[in-house]
């Protein structure tokens, strides 16, 4: 920035320096009959060149900081939405709700007509990836609004009033625009509660936001759409009618929409005549929009690898392995020791998970992914939404059999039951706490209520948790032929699919289910 300030006042005196040569030329002036023609054209040539490289920067001399100077440019991310529901699939009820006030925008005046005020917010919030943005660019297509984009970050900076001055910019641009929608992402980034001891930067810019919201001209049809993923952070002057008026929950989708939203992410790829898009939904279970895009694009680059003309099923299973456990390690250097670990473990999950029906097994595979040396790719049949207390015992029972396997043929335990331990005190956490399933009673605890008993609630998750154990173990015992079995196969072949489990399991006597 000193450089450039430099580079214009040398440009300045060598132009004055220029001109007055110039004047010497036709009126010569005595005190410059010394300096020669090629002196005067050196200073001639300097003098464009300096000219020319001002002219083509793109910075110009600023006394203010950028921050400050360049306001105007800020959050004018305008465009027009080429985007419509078409392109939106598996939300359904949503796109339904949302019908409302785009009819609102194109017909206003029928509403106008019954004294109706147009909603003045939107909040939608949910987990990522699950279409939140993808939904505001949709209402903005299908009204032909301006979308205005701002992420919840960029009204955040160290200079006091910046970010309060480029909330007023932007709506004084919607309403200049309108009809217009503002979609905020990451609106938690601005909108978090306030308390008595902060009036920070972050504070005053919330109170701008709050302000704009709640005096909009009645006549403006501008509309303004928040995404956040902690609904749980907002303030709730934020929240109140008035300012965000509908609050919409986008989840992930069901097995209906999960087969909705593969079939557009599919519609450009040449699919093999075998390709069934519902049982790729039946495997997704739990998945975002974003991870079946995810699952449909690296399907795509998998059939170009193996230089196929079509997509087949094969590349999709190993697209889903690709998200759901990471990457394939090549040339894994495993002991056999813990080979033979990894594929007791694992055959342990699958054996009790099966026996006790708490989800379809997929695939057993003890080939490293990421920081997994093996895996049980598991769905459920159908989408579940309620869970009794039994099928949560069984489900903690299923994550804690890799541990139990290990213990029982090796008589040791390893550092591998990592991820089933962080998920089975989960599911038991919330048992005790939120689900009214323990020995405390029907009864849900709040967090200064888990703070000051911490060491009741513990008792009664380690009651959860050992009960869960001993029943995995029991299980195993009872199948510990099988249990071999399917680990000295996994060790020879490496991958078992759902297939030749159930072969494995006709060959061998019925297991007993032990669960109590």
């Amino acid at each position: 920035m000193k450089r450039k300030k430099i580079y214009f006042l040398i440009m300045i005196l060598l132009m004055i320096l220029s001109f007055v040569f110039i004047y010497d030329k036709y009126f010569p002036i005595i005190s410059l009959n010394d300096i020669n023609l090629r002196d005067k054209l050196s200073i001639w040539i300097l003098t464009i060149i300096l000219i020319t490289i001002y002219i083509f920067s793109k910075d110009k001399p600023q006394l203010m900081p950028s921050v400050l100077a360049n306001e105007k440019d800020n959050n004018q991310n305008k465009d027009r939405s080429n985007i419509s529901f078409n392109d939106v699939a598996g939300l359904e009820e949503i796109k339904e709700e949302l019908q409302e006030t785009i009819d609102f925008i194109n017909n206003s005046y029928k509403y106008r007509k019954m004294g109706a005020k147009i909603p003045k917010g939107i909040l939608f919030y949910g987990p990522p990836g699950t279409g939140k943005t993808l939904l505001a660019k949709a209402v903005a297509g299908e009204t032909n609004s301006t979308f205005l984009y701002a992420s919840g970050s960029e009204f955040v900076e160290k200079y006091v009033g910046v970010g309060a001055k480029r909330v007023r910019t932007l709506f004084e641009k919607a309403k200049k625009e309108a009809p217009s929608i503002i979609f905020i992402d990451e609106i938690d980034a601005i909108g978090t509660k306030r308390n008595l001891d902060s009036n920070n930067e972050k504070d005053q810019t919330l109170n701008q936001l709050l302000v704009e919201m709640d005096g909009f001209n009645t006549d403006d049809t501008v509309i303004i759409i928040g995404a956040t993923n902690r609904l749980d952070l907002l303030d709730e002057a934020l929240l109140r009618p008035g300012r965000f008026d509908r609050h919409i929950f986008v989840g992930n989708p069901n097995m209906h929409a999960r087969e909705k939203i593969l079939e557009v992410h599919t519609k450009n790829k040449p699919l093999d005549k075998s390709i069934d898009i519902k049982e790729i939904a039946k495997k997704t279970h739990g998945l975002s929009g974003a991870d079946l895009a995810n699952i449909a694009n690296e399907a795509a680059i998998i059939a170009v690898r193996h230089n196929k003309n079509k997509i087949n099923i094969e590349h999709f299973d190993a697209a889903i392995e690709r998200v759901l456990a990471g990457l394939k390690v090549k040339n894994p250097t495993v002991l056999l020791k813990e080979k033979q670990t990894v594929a007791i473990h694992e055959a342990g999950h699958a054996i009790v998970s099966k026996i006790l029906n708490t989800d379809m097994v997929q695939k057993i595979s003890i080939i490293p992914r990421g920081k997994a040396l093996g895996y049980v790719l598991k769905f459920p049949e159908e989408d579940r939404y309620l869970f009794t207390e039994r099928e949560l015992m069984n489900k903690i029972v299923a994550l804690l059999a890799g541990r139990a396997a290990e213990e029982l043929i090796f008589n040791e335990i390893t550092t591998g039951a990592k991820d089933d331990l962080d998920k089975a005190t989960h599911i038991a956490s919330e048992m005790v706490c939120s689900y009214g399933m323990s020995g405390l009673g029907p009864m849900a605890l709040d967090e200064n209520y888990i703070r000051h008993n911490f060491n009741l609630i513990r008792v009664e998750i380690k009651k959860i948790l050992e009960k869960a154990y001993e029943n995995a173990m029991k299980i195993l015992y009872e199948n510990k032929d099988l249990l071999n079995y399917i680990a000295g196969e996994l060790l020879e072949k490496e991958t078992i699919d759902s297939k030749r489990l159930d072969e494995i399991f006709e060959n061998h006597e019925k297991p007993l289910d032990c669960a109590t």
